[in-house]
């Protein structure tokens, strides 16, 4: 991945953070959009050729037609539709296309697709910047500074998603903790390094490329050992990035969103997602269960507005049947939280009740992670040999 390289600290964070020290104030997003463009190009051509290189273009016309963004104007709309657009074609152009020819060839296969990269994560900026601003939610800043918050490279690949309304004036401010900043930055990134490397891929090199023939082969416990043991890789994996990104914003003295509060320790469904991924939990909240009607419809329509949301959550991270199915099993454990809160009321808070609870909650969360790393014939046999043996 990129943060494990030399070149994303030596190319482009440590010169692009002192840059933005010594500038003018009024020249910082700039450095950022040099550095933030420099860096798209450096990895995207390395990883897709002329075509990744290309996509930077994405960027230039967003950036462009933001411009024409005002409160309650049609071109707000136009700014979701072609996020939506781009993300679907990318990511989403073969699966769609393969659900419509599920049983023969699939003519309308895009076979040089490639996703951009981070396209999942800037997409998502996209859109909340077109709706926040149609709902005169933001203000438009400038040209500079938007590009900069969509090329700010350290959230660029993994996050957190930021909003524009809280990056802008921390762009705009005058930091004066430098010295602080850039302790608790590389603190910060060291931590994440620490996860990544001691944890994530010492655990990878087991947890990873399971198949169907080593899940016929392998014993009930190893099966079971192997499951909770993908879910530890995938949190120090996802976390120690978030930290890295955290960090790294952290040397420019701008503040980004926490996006991990210890979910495993959470005891129930509910806060572990309040806890896990909190950036993308909080746009999924704001972005589609409310306009679904959150919880001001009917109670039926409650429970379909929050599996839904999980099913976004689930195609949002990959294009598969197994990604939605693991979805669907977040949003069926939610619902039933919630209905289970309403016919029992408050949880009991005996050490007993609360100890099971988390424990519960740990087990239901692993349970899922096997959706999210095989796809459906290998998780079904999966299943079948260690429920059944």
């Amino acid at each position: 991945m990129i943060f494990n390289t030399f070149s994303y600290y030596l190319l482009f964070l440590v010169p692009a953070a002192v840059l933005y020290r010594v500038v003018a104030r009024g020249l910082r997003p700039w450095v950022i959009v040099l550095f933030g463009s420099g860096f798209f190009l450096y990895f995207a051509y390395g990883m897709a050729g002329l075509w990744g290189a290309a996509c930077l273009l994405i960027f230039l016309w967003e950036s462009l037609v933001s411009r024409l963004y005002k409160p309650g104007s049609r071109w707000c709309l136009l700014g979701l539709v072609q996020s939506v657009v781009l993300l679907g074609i990318f990511k989403y152009w073969n699966f769609f296309t393969g659900l419509v020819f599920v049983h023969g060839a699939n003519p309308l296969r895009w076979q040089g697709a490639f996703l951009p990269l981070g396209i999942s994560f800037f997409t998502f900026e996209f859109y909340h910047f077109a709706w926040d601003r149609r709902a005169g939610r933001t203000e438009a800043g400038t040209l500079g500074e938007y590009l900069a918050f969509i090329l700010f490279f350290p959230t660029m690949v993994a996050g957190p998603i930021k909003r524009y309304q809280d990056f802008l004036p921390k762009l705009r401010q005058e930091p004066t903790e430098w010295n602080s900043d850039w302790e608790r930055g590389i603190t910060r990134i060291l931590t994440g390094l620490v996860k990544k490397f001691a944890v994530a891929d010492l655990l990878t090199a087991w947890t990873d490329h399971l198949n169907a023939h080593d899940v016929m082969l392998a014993q009930r416990p190893v099966l079971l050992l192997w499951g909770f043991a993908y879910g530890l890789k995938i949190y120090a994996d996802f976390s120690g990035y978030s930290d890295i990104a955290i960090g790294s914003a952290r040397l420019f003295g701008i503040r980004v969103p926490e996006n991990f509060d210890w979910p495993y320790g959470r005891r129930n469904i509910q806060r572990f997602w309040q806890c896990w991924h909190i950036s993308l939990t909080r746009w999924l909240t704001d972005y589609v269960y409310i306009p679904l009607g959150g919880s001001r419809v009917s109670v039926p329509r409650i429970y379909a507005n929050i599996i839904a949301v999980m099913l976004v959550s689930g195609l949002w991270h990959g294009a598969g049947l197994n990604f939605l199915v693991w979805g669907g099993w977040h949003g069926l454990l939610l619902a039933g939280h919630r209905l289970w809160r309403q016919l029992r009321g408050e949880a009991s808070t005996h050490p007993a009740a609360v100890f099971s609870s988390r424990v519960l909650t740990f087990i239901l969360a692993n349970a899922a992670w096997p959706f999210f790393c095989m796809d459906l014939h290998t998780v079904m046999l999966f299943y079948r040999r260690l429920l059944l043996g």
